[in-house]
């Protein structure tokens, strides 16, 4: 089953499909907070079900290389990486993007969890312990600011449109991350991580490698990577999984982690502080 609802009906049809015995296929982010993504999750767990997430930037050609040279430890330790998924005017004119009832939140929850996810997912997915953030909201009430995917309703603009945060993990490596959708900025897109080694570092777009060899700095670009259809692979992967019972590629605790990061940006920014996951 494939759930493509708005994130607030993400959890209920995820769990009474599982319970129903059948294998779910769920949009991102996993759930509106991470309490309803700790219930899909058991859901899953108890129903002996099959629970993917669908993050599908991470079987893209260029996530898949770097992922293979991290693997190999042509990296080394990565210690720390930095995320950013920003729009210069992309505040989303249509559905339920701006109202926080509904979507949970705004950049952050939307395409802030793609790059968490792929940056996870090269990281090697490490247990985050503590998060830290803060949220803005300085151009979605406004009406006198251009909205380049549709000219949005700024009465019922209820989410952020910028979020930073910043998360320790329990290897000692950390994390930033940027979100926007609206930004005054350069570029009308930003979408890459960049990730830093003891032995080498990478960034995702465009896709490039930095090392040191024989006490020379070197730059490598990968070439000839397969252009992938990001949500055709997604969707293969799952149906595979099933057919051939096996582990799912983005499974339900993967992207738990993510939303729990997310939430801990949202709690930090309402309470000030720190906040331990």
């Amino acid at each position: 089953m494939s759930v493509c609802t708005p994130n607030f009906l993400h959890k209920q049809p995820t769990i009474d499909a599982l319970n129903a015995g059948k294998h779910v296929l769920v949009e991102k982010p996993l759930a509106m907070n991470a309490r309803e993504g700790q219930e899909m999750v058991a859901a899953a767990k108890k129903s002996g079900k099959k629970l993917q997430v669908g993050f599908m930037t991470r079987f893209s050609g260029q996530a898949q290389a770097l992922k293979r040279f991290i693997d190999a430890g042509d990296m080394g330790e990565i210690y720390y990486a930095r995320a950013q998924a920003l729009r210069r005017r992309g505040i989303p004119g249509w559905g339920v993007f701006i109202e926080k009832d509904k979507q949970g939140g705004g950049p952050l929850i939307d395409i802030g969890v793609h790059i968490l996810d792929l940056t996870l997912f090269l990281m090697g997915h490490p247990t985050p312990t503590h998060v830290s953030g803060i949220t803005y909201a300085k151009f979605g009430k406004r009406d006198d600011v251009l909205g380049l995917m549709v000219q949005w309703d700024p009465k019922k603009f209820t989410v952020e449109d910028f979020a930073v945060g910043f998360v320790r993990f329990d290897n000692g490596a950390t994390l930033t991350l940027e979100s926007s959708f609206v930004a005054n900025m350069e570029q009308n897109d930003l979408f890459n991580t960049q990730l830093f080694g003891t032995e080498g570092g990478c960034q995702y777009s465009p896709v490039k490698m930095f090392f040191e060899k024989n006490r020379t700095l070197v730059d490598a670009t990968p070439v000839f990577l397969p252009n992938v259809r990001t949500h055709e692979a997604e969707i293969r992967s799952f149906i595979k999984a099933i057919q051939e019972d096996r582990p799912v590629e983005v499974p339900g605790e993967e992207g738990l982690k993510v939303t729990q990061i997310i939430d801990g940006i949202y709690r930090s920014s309402e309470e000030g502080r720190e906040v331990a996951i």
